[in-house]
């Protein structure tokens, strides 16, 4: 099989593109536009591969997104391509309304119009799936869990623009009868994420005996899942996936800001003994919360687990020891991802 991933030079594309090529027998086509937070370095082990090739590409050219269906004529597309940090959309929404949904949009004509040309036979096979987040479904209280029947209320612009995302998706597939799949997971880590997102900034800026910004009293609470174990979600949903359908991936991993960052930092205490900035919780510092800071994620997982009979197999603490591990032996990577414009400095004021 041949499949276009959108967006893998990304934190989860990166994991998705390494996986398919370490774990099975795909070709795999990479779409990216390489802002920031695409990172060839993230696919060194993989660049070399026969069956790996790169296309640099903005999803909103429309012209060189139909090439890239016409030249390599894939079987299967994962959409992963999009801005994604929250507080960069209050910053700049523009770009989020441009990535997000004129480029789905785009990608979705591209993909009808390359799907309408293929045999009958091929045309059932093909599969389109579209990743997207556990955000649009707005902010729960103290109690309940995010299901794929629950209605949208996106509270941010990044939230926004990936629900218009996966209803354009949706409404391709109702509409034209394109088969599409949805997935939305919780928050994801682990290695390779750019540190703008709060664990790896955690770890970067507490290496360096800086500050650790927590928003508010750090009482925010969310689910976080394993970056391996979400992609092999995203894998099983592409294989075995019913169209037309909306499967949500979480960790059953609950944790407040605060408690995440204080785990961090213990970790770092343990694996760096002779930091002179242990313990590294004395740099926490709280500072003014996210405007429109939505108080709890959690994701009912309950349908692809019994569907699909999938289940993320690390847990937060193995998975979060992994995850500091591999940002404490791979500085280097860090170094140069961070040497550019954004030095982790606050975003997202308003």
């Amino acid at each position: 099989m041949r499949v276009l991933v959108t967006g893998g030079a990304g934190f989860i594309g990166s994991e998705l593109v390494r996986q398919f090529l370490r774990e099975t027998a795909y070709s795999v086509i990479n779409l990216d536009k390489l802002t920031y937070a695409g990172n060839l370095d993230s696919l060194a082990e993989v660049a070399d591969s026969s069956r790996y090739c790169f296309e640099q590409v903005d999803l909103c050219d429309s012209v060189r997104v139909t090439e890239v269906f016409t030249k390599h004529r894939p079987d299967a597309v994962v959409h992963l391509a999009a801005e994604s940090h929250v507080d960069r959309s209050i910053d700049g929404p523009s770009a989020f309304i441009q990535t997000n949904v004129v480029g789905t949009y785009s990608l979705l004509e591209a993909a009808r119009a390359y799907w309408l040309t293929l045999s009958q036979d091929a045309k059932s096979a093909f599969r389109f799936l579209h990743v997207s987040t556990d955000e649009v479904y707005g902010s729960l209280g103290a109690e309940g869990l995010f299901r794929e029947d629950t209605p949208y209320q996106p509270r941010s612009p990044y939230s926004a623009s990936k629900a218009a995302s996966d209803h354009l998706v949706q409404a391709w597939h109702h509409t034209y009868g394109l088969p599409t799949l949805i997935t939305n997971c919780s928050n994801n880590y682990g290695p390779y994420q750019f540190p703008e997102k709060l664990i790896p900034l955690i770890i970067h800026r507490a290496v360096l005996g800086q500050p650790l910004p927590v928003y508010g009293k750090g009482e925010n609470v969310r689910d976080w899942i394993y970056v391996a174990d979400h992609v092999r979600g995203v894998r099983l949903v592409l294989e075995q996936g019913q169209p037309g359908e909306t499967y949500n991936l979480g960790g059953r991993s609950e944790r407040t800001n605060i408690d995440v960052v204080r785990t961090v930092c213990a970790i770092l205490d343990e694996l760096v003994p002779d930091s002179p900035h242990r313990p590294h919780e004395r740099l926490i510092t709280f500072v003014a919360d996210r405007p429109g800071h939505d108080l709890r994620y959690a994701i009912d997982s309950t349908k692809i687990e019994q569907t699909l009979g999938w289940r993320a197999q690390e847990s937060f603490s193995t998975g979060l020891r992994a995850t500091v591990q591999w940002y404490l032996q791979n500085r280097t990577w860090t170094d140069r991802v961070m040497s550019g414009s954004y030095r982790g400095e606050r975003l997202g004021l308003a």
